[in-house]
């Protein structure tokens, strides 16, 4: 029995894709929103949170 498994491997649907980058895009806007916040709560309450993550950010 020979199976291609390269062809479905290879579409994605437009259904997994438009979330996807959605997702993506609402990432981006809240790690540049944190980061580039001139208020002082809001940055630190994200570095809290990184540092209670073990995900080091300096």
């Amino acid at each position: 029995m020979v199976t291609n498994s390269a062809a479905g491997a290879a579409s994605v649907s437009a259904s997994k894709i438009i979330p996807l980058g959605m997702t993506a895009i609402l990432g981006l806007f809240i790690v540049g929103f944190v980061g580039f916040s001139h208020i002082e709560a809001v940055h630190n309450a994200a570095h809290d949170t990184r540092h209670s993550l073990a995900f080091p950010c300096h």
